[in-house]
């Protein structure tokens, strides 16, 4: 077969059970989130791009459930390469992400590390994509919250690059990721979002540690 070759689970949506691993000892990721606000004001914002990944997988994967609103959010079901995975795009407005995070992971019955976490990134140039497990939240809200609901951050992340705001930018931190991304890098974005899409394909078929290395190396050659 190709490079999925994770057991399907049984139990719980689309094979998605209690105790969840992989084969051997890694850990499998079962549910993925991409933060974001709801609502048309704030859809092609920066603040944005963790539902837009989310979206951008979605298509990908040869079945998935339309997103319904379920635990405070939008959530599917689906499926890739017979590997059973979730996707949740939380409504809560950025700073309460945690609570929807929680009810989604209690009902799937999985623990932090069975959950990858897609997010913008200031401190990353655009476009740049970097995966990681655990640490701090850098001052992203939505991590914040959602390390304090599930008790530890030991969840993954995939921190997709939108830069900082320029020299001659005319207001704070918040007015720039809550900006609509320029027309001239909307082309742009289109790749972004379809290599970070890649990245979390790797993730559900190849499990974080490998996806982490290829993706990782790839952005510092």
């Amino acid at each position: 077969g190709g490079p999925c070759q994770r057991r399907r689970k049984s139990g719980g949506p689309s094979g998605c059970g209690q105790g969840a691993r992989r084969q051997g000892t890694r850990e499998e990721v079962i549910l993925v989130v991409g933060l974001g606000n709801p609502g048309p004001r704030y859809a092609s914002t920066r603040h944005n791009f963790g539902f837009l990944t989310v979206d951008a997988f979605a298509v990908r994967c040869e079945r998935v459930t339309p997103f319904k609103p379920r635990f405070q959010g939008l959530y599917a079901e689906s499926e890739l390469a017979g590997n059973p995975v979730a996707l949740l795009k939380p409504e809560t407005f950025m700073n309460l992400s945690g609570h929807s995070v929680r009810a989604a992971a209690a009902f799937l019955e999985i623990d932090p590390e069975e959950l990858l976490v897609v997010h913008d990134e200031l401190d990353l140039k655009f476009g740049e994509l970097r995966l990681k497990l655990g640490g701090g939240d850098g001052g992203h809200r939505g991590l914040r919250s959602i390390s304090a609901e599930l008790g530890r951050p030991s969840y993954g992340r995939l921190r997709v690059g939108i830069g900082r705001p320029p020299p001659e930018f005319q207001g704070d931190i918040a007015d720039f990721v809550l900006q609509a991304v320029a027309p001239e890098l909307r082309f742009e974005l289109s790749k972004v979002l379809e290599r970070a899409s890649e990245v979390v394909e790797s993730v559900v078929c190849d499990g974080l540690d490998q996806a982490m290395n290829r993706t990782n190396q790839r952005m510092l050659r």
